[in-house]
């Protein structure tokens, strides 16, 4: 078998091939630019074709065609492959056929995914189940990759739900962390989002079970309709507590998620011994509040938030974590239509940093809009926190950013890099 990628470098992309390998296809890709993803799949025995696409990267002998969503229909290899007749899919239907093949447990939710998946992920391991694991970041566990290939039965599946990709999927369990007015360039609504969720819980079989978050509103709202398959948990729980007492993890979102992975755990019949093992040795995942040193005396953190909800939790759990310490959030704005989409939200999303510095948005290529753009960037986002009384500044680039920071961060600031572009990069900046 042999399988071709376009987009091979996407964080879920590059995890589906990656399981390919692992069962003996021959796998190539690609990708317009270098990465560490790209290089790590090198590395395993994919052949990766890095630059612009063309239908020439399709070898002769190449099976199917796997490709990213955001590939346009008219990307040349995936031209090439309709014209020579090579079955096509998505990744989220490649995945839902995977689905179909394993027993599934999927983790999806507006919000803490990727963390509650890392969690599930050990808790099924811990509990002898050796899982197959897709994942949307990178886990040190795992060698610092995005998969693992297990030998069960079961599949512990990150389930995203932008352009509707979770409805490709039928999962035995389904964990839901929460619903947020989020990926309104898809849904429009939180009413859209909330009709999608719907949708995708109902593929949960009568013997199944769906994971529920008690405490978010729209969750129970849509939950409820599901009766006896739901399997509530909340973070004010005595397993709240318990949980919080062992995580090495800071904040009340993460004892959330720990608690939708001990929730799954047990509803797998797991023992308790070996959940609360498995969440007590998590660490923390990629760009989620990593730390990645020490900059100036100050703390520097990566972390991937780039909804208002997730800015205000992380900053809830750095003020958490470093109390009586001055919180610094540099934020790079990902997509000119979620700014617009959820202007009012990220006005109040600072509040409880000390000093906000923010980057141009990062532009999500197929995913704007002229009106977005026209309408909203950041330096109109500085000056309408600036009259709201925040501390704010505007930093045209990350060699403007890295000045400031070297000016004014002192001994003790946390400082959290947030955004899901390439902000990232800035803390290797930082580092040297």
């Amino acid at each position: 078998m042999s399988i071709h990628f376009i987009g091979i470098g996407g964080i879920g992309v590059s995890a589906l091939a990656k399981y390919y390998l692992a069962i003996g296809a021959e796998v190539s890709g690609s990708d317009l630019a270098h990465s560490e993803i790209t290089a790590d799949l090198a590395a395993a025995g994919a052949r990766v074709i890095l630059g612009p696409h063309s239908a020439f990267n399709l070898a002769q002998a190449t099976d199917r065609v796997i490709y990213t969503a955001a590939a346009p229909k008219t990307n040349p290899e995936l031209k090439e492959a309709k014209r020579r007749k090579i079955p096509t899919q998505t990744y989220a239907e490649a995945v839902g056929d995977l689905t179909r093949e394993f027993k599934t447990i999927t983790i999806s939710g507006s919000h803490g995914k990727s963390t509650t998946t890392a969690m599930t992920a050990l808790v099924l391991e811990d509990g002898w189940c050796d899982p197959t694991v897709i994942i949307g970041t990178k886990m040190p566990e795992y060698g610092d990759s995005n998969f693992r290939h297990g030998r069960g039965g079961h599949l512990v599946l990150e389930a995203d739900e932008w352009n509707k990709s979770f409805l490709h999927y039928s999962p035995q369990i389904a964990a839901i962390t929460n619903i947020d007015a989020e990926h309104l360039d898809t849904y429009k609504t939180a009413a859209g989002v909330e009709k999608a969720f719907t949708e995708y819980l109902a593929k949960v079989p009568a013997d199944g079970a769906i994971i529920a978050n008690a405490g978010d509103a729209r969750t129970a709202r849509v939950v409820k309709k599901f009766g006896g398959r739901v399997k509530w948990y909340s973070a004010d729980s005595r397993d709240g507590t318990m949980v919080k007492n062992i995580l090495k993890v800071p904040g009340r979102h993460n004892v959330s998620n720990a608690l939708a992975a001990q929730a799954v755990g047990r509803a797998l019949g797991i023992p308790e011994s070996a959940i609360l093992q498995a969440l007590s040795r998590f660490h923390g995942t990629w760009r989620r509040f990593e730390f990645k040193g020490m900059f100036n005396g100050g703390h520097i953190f990566n972390d991937y938030g780039h909804h208002p909800t997730e800015i205000a939790s992380t900053l809830a759990a750095a003020r958490e974590r470093f109390p009586l310490r001055r919180v610094w959030c540099v934020f790079q704005p990902h997509q000119y239509q979620r700014l617009k989409y959820l202007w009012s939200d990220f006005l109040n999303a600072f509040d409880l940093a000390d000093r906000v510095v923010l980057l141009p948005v990062y532009d999500v290529a197929g995913r704007e809009t002229a009106a977005a753009k026209n309408a909203v960037n950041s330096e109109k986002l500085s000056d309408a926190l600036a009259a709201r009384g925040k501390r704010v500044s505007h930093a045209a680039s990350f060699t403007d950013a890295t000045s400031l920071l070297r000016a004014e961060v002192r001994k003790g600031d946390a400082v959290l890099l947030m955004g899901a572009g390439d902000i990232y990069l800035l803390a290797d900046d930082l580092m040297k």
